[in-house]
């Protein structure tokens, strides 16, 4: 029987293995995967202006000057030098947020961090567990409690570093999973369970009697959020006490409230321990401050005070000062603290510094210092909160949607942001450094949401703040006008969600569309408003609705103040074929369509969609831009625990639909979905980790990972005239894919091809302007778009030299375990001999001659390589120079505005074979200035000239050089040939003079250009003047420069006369007198 069992279970594994192998092989056959497109970079233009939320932050112990700060939404980053540049150490993980962050006392080079953050706010994002780096954050390791979502805290033994104690919360939206307090004793590897339930109570924080390893305090938490309501407390929550290093633990309960509490706040004195802090929520967010001065055994209330505003739920972490006794600090939207242990609290100074305070740090040695996260970045004070100084270069704003203008040349890019109101800025800048914290500015205040803007007048933007706040600004003025529609007479308020959706019709510029629990329209830009629907949500009692899997009453622990309302329209969307075709989807599960401007509506329950939950969220509605029938929704079931992709098209307007969600990750819920204006099939959908793009309609999804970070994507908008899609990140700012175009092209048949090229978008030429000089290493500047002409191309298979091969080879039969043979000798001497491939793209002008010809990357798969718009660099080339400085080389001059084209070649052993082209562009100038200059044909005709008259005065130069060699040879030999002074000595002192004579002329007399006295403008001092700056200009030359070129080739000409007859007939003269007179051999003479 055994052994039968063993057959099948062999059987089972064989094939297993085999459909597991199939898979992987289907899989690397399709060029349609994520690494044959990582060679598309995706831009981050930032902004760091506002910067974004910050979760926790952790000091070195033995250097001020490291830190690690845990983004909310953002990942790990690590600064070494205080804060002045910095490096995203975890954007290789596959999450993005982070809730907490721990050094490892006994060894600092390894560094803890929980993921998820601990807030119980509607936009959390969730985490995979805890993770360990033992290189100082340059590697990660998921060290389990892969289930928790959102980790608190975490503690390390300050003498064992294999005992860790983390304080899980657990899954916010679900029950159930790993909540509660586990505790490891072998260093991350096993994890135990030692405190909280299986269902809604977890743990929220955990402290340490610094004394006594043993002694414990945890603070367990139940709350249940959806997207309906939020309860925030319950009766598992409570204050926890272990004196046996957390193996078992105590409720505590002497002075403490004894009905339901929420998120609750731990901290302990170092000056004396046994006294204990608690910042406890209540009902209706109310509190107190509690205190034990006797390690817990019982507890007095302090005060009332409680964290608010957002809620304690987003709040509530409590810090005892290290400096001062029973000084606390509650963070708050303003930090509040106690000099008191908590019976009176003020509210911080933080002037000049942004609210919603979440992190905060200290130096041991420096009383005075303190550094603090928050919603709008990082902060810190070098005298006590007196002054701030604001770190401006952390860019992890967390965008909620995108707009784009049309403006020009450079177009605007608009987001509304969590608690960083809509910011606006530019997608590029035509100065040297790009993009810095100057090119964005604040145009509407609070939580900004959906902004759109006016086609055709890029001084129009709507923007929101939370709750349907809605104003038009006009950014000739700066002023904003409130448009918010108003109920009409006799009826209730309206209810707008958190993140209301606004919408410009395709039909009219001045038409907006804006929707509360209805829908409404307004003709002139939002001055006044009518509606055109009734209440299209299901119009629930939101109270009454069930969580933590029941009903409650009046008397619970609500939090809904700062909460969406709910049983309102999320998204909106209108058929730009056919007007008054109107689709929007709710918040509770619906979709309502109609076809005629609003008096009928007809309407869909999401449950009714293949394979979607009844109580789905529309996150995104679009109609179809070339098939009035065709719309596409994206909906979202996170709120419940669910965090699949739902992705559907309908081509009857929403009569029946199917997935074309495909093969879009698991856990990818997709927030966001846009069709390109030019190919139907191509799409691309913003999900909670990335950005996908399809070439065939939701057959394939493939991810876009080049530069781009685990993060969520909420919003994506493309911008038409340039083809480029500008995505917006929750959490790591702007991402610009410059223009995209090529992927229209993409086809599995064409990828299969050996190479391929593809469209150049049109190049603008321009002179960067200056920018604001060297600011120091901690200003931060985004890139601009690669200057000149970007091309893109494709290689099926990558290009591998016969070496590359013989390694590669080798590498499988080693790790298959099998023996190496050692490669024959002519094998040996063919890979020495073999150069490397190369890929050369060649730019050619309309009449075909060859302006350029770049060398391009050789591996599979896409690349782009700019062309700077230039002739290659012109000069003499010197075979003796093995390399020669970039500064000294002239560089290559612009290249007129026209017609251009490009092709691509592959270069193997010394054949060059045409793989594809040609392509054709145009080089545009951008500007035209103030002042015309010469015309652009003479003013190449002088570039010409220019660069003839460089390779003739390096030329020279390298000549010049070669003769003072051989003449400092020639004086070698003499003193050593056995012949009396005379003669021979007098000659070779007078080609010396002549030498110098020459030198003088080109370069000026030596001893006064060592003090930089100079008489008489030489040949090259000419011809910098001649040269100076033109090459950077689109301007032709001014008529100095024509005279200084002219000058030159006068003064140039008659030096190398004289220079001729010295190397031609005077120097190899000498020479002969010398071999004749029996010198020794010297480079030049002929072999004896």
């Amino acid at each position: 029987m055994k052994k039968a069992l063993l057959i099948i279970m062999s059987s089972f594994l064989l094939i297993t293995l085999s459909i597991t192998a199939y898979g992987q092989d289907k899989k690397d056959k399709s060029p349609l995967n994520a690494s044959t497109f990582s060679g598309f970079k995706i831009r981050n233009i930032g902004p760091a202006m506002k910067s974004g939320r910050i979760a926790d932050i952790a000091i070195h112990p033995g250097n001020n000057n490291i830190w690690y700060v845990a983004v909310g939404s953002g990942g790990v980053w690590k600064t070494v030098n205080s804060g002045t540049t910095w490096k995203p150490v975890f954007d290789a993980q596959k999450v993005y947020s982070i809730g907490c962050v721990a050094i490892d006392p006994n060894n600092p080079h390894t560094v803890w961090v929980g993921t998820g953050e601990n807030v119980g706010g509607r936009h959390v994002g969730i985490g995979d567990g805890i993770y360990r780096s033992a290189d100082d954050g340059a590697s990660w390791k998921n060290m389990g409690l892969k289930e928790s979502q959102h980790i608190s805290k975490i503690l390390i033994h300050p003498e064992n570093p294999d005992i860790i104690w983390v304080a899980a919360q657990g899954p916010l939206w679900n029950k159930g999973d790993e909540r509660g307090i586990y505790k490891s004793v072998d260093g991350g590897a096993t994890w135990v369970k030692t405190l909280g339930d299986a269902e809604w109570v977890g743990a929220t924080d955990i402290v340490m009697d610094p004394r006594d390893t043993d002694v414990l305090y945890a603070a367990t938490w139940q709350r249940h959020r959806n997207v309906a309501a939020y309860m925030g407390g319950g009766p598992g929550t409570a204050i926890h006490k272990s004196t046996d290093g957390g193996e078992t633990w105590i409720k505590l309960k002497k002075g403490l409230p004894s009905g339901n509490m929420g998120k609750i706040g731990l901290a302990i004195s170092s000056q004396e321990p046994d006294i204990i802090y608690a910042a406890i929520e209540l009902d209706r967010r109310t509190g107190g401050v509690y205190k034990s001065e006797n390690r817990g055994a019982s507890w007095t209330k302090q005060s009332s005070t409680v964290s608010g505003a957002t809620g304690p739920h987003y709040y509530q972490e409590l810090v005892a000062s290290p400096h001062e006794f029973d000084k606390i600090y509650l963070l708050d939207v303003r930090v509040q603290y106690s000099d008191d242990g908590g019976k009176t609290f003020q509210r911080m100074n933080e002037r000049g510094k942004h609210s919603d305070n979440h992190a905060i740090a200290f130096r041991k040695e420096e009383p005075d210092y303190m550094l603090i996260g928050t919603d709008g970045g990082l902060y810190e004070t070098f005298d006590d909160t007196k002054t701030w100084r604001y770190i401006a270069n952390l860019p992890v704003t967390q965008f909620y949607k995108v707009a784009v203008n049309d403006a020009w040349p450079f177009y605007q890019i608009f987001g509304g942001t969590q608690d960083n109101g809509t910011q606006g800025g530019v997608s590029q800048t035509d100065r040297r450094e790009g993009i810095t914290n100057a090119d964005w500015f604040i145009i509407y205040g609070g939580d900004g949401h959906q902004p759109a803007t006016e086609p055709g007048n890029p001084d129009i933007v709507y923007c929101e703040s939370q709750q349907g706040y809605l104003g038009r600004v006009d950014l000739t003025t700066g002023e904003s006008v409130s448009i918010r529609p108003q109920p009409l007479k006799g009826e209730k308020l309206e209810r707008f969600n958190w993140d209301s959706p606004v919408l410009i019709s395709p039909h009219s510029p001045t038409r907006l569309y804006f929707a509360s629990q209805r829908i409404w329209r307004s003709d002139n830009r939002g001055d006044s408003w009518v509606p055109i629907s009734g209440d299209l949500s299901r119009n629930q009692n939101r109270l009454t609705l069930p969580l933590m899997d029941q009903t409650w009453s009046w008397d619970a622990t609500w939090d809904i103040d700062a909460m969406s309302q709910y049983n309102c329209i999320t998204s909106l969307a209108e058929s730009p074929l056919l007007e008054g075709l109107i689709y929007a989807g709710t918040d509770d599960g619906l979709i309502q369509v109609t076809e005629d401007g609003g008096d009928n509506w007809r309407k869909i329950e999401v449950g009714s969609l293949p394979d979607v939950p009844e109580t789905a969220f529309v996150n995104d509605i679009k109609a179809d831009l070339y098939d009035e029938n065709t719309a596409y929704v994206a909906l979202d079931n996170h709120k419940f625990g669910d965090f699949k992709p739902y992705l559907l098209k309908s081509t009857d307007r929403g009569k029946s639909w199917e997935s074309i969600a495909g093969d879009i990750p698991e856990n990818h819920l997709v927030w966001r979905i846009v069709q390109d204006h030019v190919k139907p099939e191509l799409m691309f959908s913003a999900t909670e980790y990335g950005v996908f793009f399809t070439p065939n309609g939701g057959e394939k999804w493939i991810r876009l990972k080049g530069d781009v970070p685990t993060i969520s994507f909420r919003d994506l908008v493309i911008h038409k005239e340039r083809n480029d899609l500008v995505c917006a990140s929750f959490g790591r700012g702007f991402f610009v894919f410059d223009d995209y175009s090529p992927l229209r092209e993409v086809t599995e048949e064409k990828l299969k091809e050996e190479a391929g090229i593809y469209p150049v978008r049109d190049a603008w030429m321009f002179s960067y302007r200056s920018g604001a000089g060297s600011q120091g290493s901690a200003q931060y500047a985004a890139d601009n778009p690669p200057y000149g002409a970007v091309l893109t191309y494709h290689l099926a298979k990558s290009m591998t030299t016969k070496k590359s091969q013989r390694k590669k080879e080798e590498g499988k039969l080693k790790k298959e375990e099998k023996p190496l043979t050692f490669p024959e000798w002519e094998v040996l001497k063919e890979e020495r001999l073999e150069e490397a491939p190369k890929i050369w793209l060649t730019v050619r002008d309309a009449d075909g001659n060859v302006v350029r010809k770049i060398n391009g990357p050789t591996g599979k798969g896409f690349h782009r390589v700019a062309w700077d718009l230039r002739y290659p660099a012109w000069g003499a080339i010197d075979i003796h120079r093995e390399k020669t400085s970039s500064r000294w080389v002239p560089s290559g001059s612009n290249v007129l505005p026209g017609t251009y084209s490009v092709s691509i070649a592959k270069e193997q052993e010394g054949v060059i074979t045409e793989l594809a082209g040609q392509v054709e562009f145009e080089v545009i100038k951008l500007y035209e200035g103030a002042i015309r200059g010469m015309d652009p044909v003479d003013a190449r005709a002088f570039r010409k000239e220019i660069n003839l008259m460089r390779e003739a005065t390096s030329a020279a130069s390298i000549v010049f050089d070669e003769a003072n060699k051989k003449v400092k040879a020639m004086q070698t030999a003499l003193s050593r040939m056995p012949t009396p002074a005379g003669e021979l000595y007098e000659e070779l002192y007078a080609l010396k003079r002549q030498l110098i004579a020459f030198e003088e002329q080109v370069y000026g007399d030596p001893a006064k250009r060592e003090l930089s006295e100079y008489d008489y403008p030489t040949v090259s001092q000419r011809l910098g003047v001649a040269s100076g700056g033109f090459y950077n200009l689109t301007y032709g030359p001014t008529a100095t420069q024509v005279m200084c070129l002219e000058i030159a080739k006068e003064q140039f000409e008659a030096l190398t006369t004289g220079l001729e007859v010295l190397v031609i007939e005077t120097i190899p003269a000498f020479e002969q007198k010398l071999i004749d007179a029996g010198a020794p051999w010297m480079n030049g003479m002929p072999l004896k």
